[in-house]
């Protein structure tokens, strides 16, 4: 006579137990992202309030009267309009020349087989981690040097030489995902390395262009160091130097201007974001590229 047993359910005990885990878990989770998001947006809040209120204080209050006369004030040429156009033209140069300089040391890289692969990805990896403020003091020698002081284009081309190894390394991962029998089939029809890289390569790996471009572009935007030493002109610095100046330069701060510059030195960052997100998207449309 066979004796059989059987072993208790334990699914339903073990979910039981298991649910309240997970929901102190989602809560002390949520709480955290709450307590993070209201770091992020206080800051935010004072901005804009302290923008539209002509008697804006440090401290962060409702304005008894809402007025433009803060942002009118900041909106001339001198104080706004052209600092505002030098740091887009700096951080357009910056990200453009990073883009295609990184493109084509990405591309062997990513396609040929070599040797010295890992020791040059190490190599470019250690080139993140080294702080610009290292290579100042000869950077600043060469530039007097060779004439190339308060100019900048020069300041531009350096902006993009200390972006480029964090793009090449996020240029050759975007890389690796383009399929390369794409490029296979177009060598077969006669197409170059070049041309499979302009037409195939590129057109695929346009959204992660776009991550390294915005990247270079928010560096180069925010860059305060570079150009603080490298362009001793007034009218040739940037608005990250302007509101260095603008921050002491009548010993007292006038809060709602510096909020109302501040509002406006963010939206460019902003506005390129939006432009980029929403005409190329968030990723690689490459299905039914490759047919089996």
């Amino acid at each position: 006579m066979a004796v059989t047993t059987s072993a208790p359910p334990r699914a339903h005990g073990s979910r039981a137990l298991a649910s309240p885990r997970r929901r102190t878990s989602r809560v002390a989770a949520n709480a955290a992202l709450v307590v993070i998001g209201i770091c992020f947006l206080a800051p935010l809040t004072w901005l804009v309030l302290s923008a539209v209120d002509p008697g804006a204080t440090a401290q962060t209050r409702l304005p008894s009267e809402v007025s433009g006369e803060n942002l009118r004030a900041v909106l001339t040429t001198d104080i706004a309009l052209r600092p505002l156009t030098i740091s887009f033209v700096l951080s357009t140069l910056a990200a453009g020349v990073t883009v295609v300089a990184a493109v084509l040391a990405s591309y062997p890289l990513s396609r040929y087989q070599m040797r010295f692969t890992k020791s040059f990805m190490y190599t470019v990896l250690f080139g993140t981690c080294l702080p610009v403020t290292a290579i100042m003091v000869p950077v600043f020698s060469l530039a007097v040097r060779t004439g190339t002081l308060d100019s900048i284009w020069a300041t531009g081309l350096f902006m993009a030489a200390t972006s480029l190894p964090m793009a090449i390394w996020m240029t050759k991962n975007f890389m690796d995902s383009v399929p390369i029998s794409l490029e296979e089939a177009a060598w077969m029809d006669g197409a170059s390395a070049m041309t499979a890289l302009r037409r195939i390569v590129v057109p695929l790996m346009r959204p992660g262009l776009a991550v390294v471009f915005i990247y270079v572009f928010m560096q180069a935007w925010g860059n305060f160091f570079v150009p603080f030493l490298l362009l001793r002109s007034p009218e040739k610095q940037p608005a990250a130097v302007t509101i260095y100046q603008f921050f002491g330069q009548y010993g007292a701060i006038h809060y709602g201007q510096l909020a109302a510059f501040s509002l406006l030195y963010s939206l460019p960052v902003i506005v390129l974001y939006l432009i980029v997100s929403r005409g190329i998207g968030g990723s690689f449309a490459m299905s039914g590229a490759v047919k089996g």
